[in-house]
């Protein structure tokens, strides 16, 4: 699958973000290995069940959280790899685009070309691209008000990996994804409050992208180390400076709160929706922990072994919250971006409960 339009259309962005997003969106494609093989009647099945879950699975999210009563119910849009390459590549220059509007790009990337990072994204990308199961994209969609998608042979390889039922997972993994959905559709500023995030953190990097090129090597080896003593993080927490750790911080708490939030809501949604969902969940957390060496470097350069850890964190803070003061209480997160929670009050929801609360 080639870039379409919309992806061509986006280079025209390269004047203020330096990133070359059709090479970007062709690397992602060339490099991203095949999915699993399926009979026609059968994928055509799995296809059609995850259209209709992502509909449903926002109803049983809104019972839960008690968010977005009134909103529309929409469906996503099932997927296969490239074409999820390429719409991550549309919402990321999107976002990128009103992130750092105004700013000046010319020293963001340092001496990296834009084509050079155009592959780097891409590399990074078709990694991605075999293990996301589904993606809620704020910034996404053609009207830019963001775009569920669901990458169907992903799903099918995890669950003939994890051995249980297909429509049980299926319906699984979209209440995770229309739980981030209802997130930025019911909660009314963090749209643009999470674009704001991005964007005060990507003007403050300088050459920051640059130097991961510079000391790959040194980061990989680092990167092993710390994840060796149960500390998973990520190239670009080695490379802040304090101010950068500040802001990146910020963006830390709201993913792991966005990320752990949705985490306990597609497990709260009980057996009476997924009636195997404690199989499930033992499974998968066990597979999110697995992987071979050369996987699991890869993931700490990449972060994902820290965006792991979020996933627990976000959904231990909310069920903690939620066992303190119901969901009601724990709602109050959304109230605005002074209540959202640090990432200090993630590790101690008593102190975020003492102060919005107490």
């Amino acid at each position: 699958m080639k870039p379409d339009s919309s992806v061509q259309e986006l280079e025209a962005t390269a004047d203020r973000v330096p990133i070359a997003w059709s090479v970007a969106a062709s690397t992602a494609q060339r490099l991203m290995r095949p999915g699993p093989v399926l009979p026609l009647a059968e994928a055509e099945a799995t296809v059609a069940r995850l259209r209709d879950f992502s509909v449903s699975a926002e109803a049983h999210v809104r019972e839960v959280t008690g968010l977005g009563a009134g909103l529309p119910l929409y469906s996503g849009e099932v997927v296969d790899r490239p074409g999820w390459a390429q719409a991550a590549v549309v919402g990321l220059a999107a976002l990128m685009d009103d992130a750092l509007a105004g700013d000046d790009p010319s020293t963001l990337l340092g001496g990296v070309a834009a084509g050079s990072a155009g592959v780097q994204t891409g590399v990074v990308l078709a990694y991605l691209g075999s293990r996301v199961l589904g993606q809620y994209d704020p910034f996404g969609g053609e009207d830019g008000s963001g775009h569920l998608l669901l990458v169907a042979p992903n799903v099918v390889a995890a669950r003939q990996a994890l051995d249980v039922p297909a429509e049980d997972f299926e319906m699984w993994v979209c209440l995770h994804e229309a739980t981030h959905r209802l997130q930025f559709n019911a909660v009314p500023w963090l749209r643009d409050h999470f674009a704001s995030e991005v964007g005060s953190l990507l003007s403050s990097m300088d050459d920051t992208l640059a130097q991961v090129v510079v000391r790959l090597p040194e980061l990989v080896r680092s990167a092993r180390r710390r994840g060796a003593e149960g500390e998973p993080v990520g190239l670009m927490e080695l490379l802040q400076s304090p101010e950068q750790r500040v802001r990146l911080d910020r963006l830390i708490a709201l993913s792991t709160l966005l990320e752990g939030h949705a985490d306990h809501v597609m497990d709260a949604a009980g057996p009476s929706v997924v009636p195997s969902v404690r199989r499930i969940r033992a499974r998968f957390t066990a597979r999110r922990r697995g992987g071979g060496v050369l996987d699991r470097v890869l993931r700490s350069v990449l972060g994902v072994e820290a965006k792991v850890r979020q996933y627990a964190d976000g959904a231990q803070f909310t069920e903690q919250v939620v066992d303190a003061v119901g969901m009601a209480g724990f709602n109050e997160v959304w109230r605005s971006p002074e209540t959202l929670p640090s990432r200090a009050e993630i590790s101690r929801p008593s102190d975020w409960l003492d102060r919005v609360h107490g």
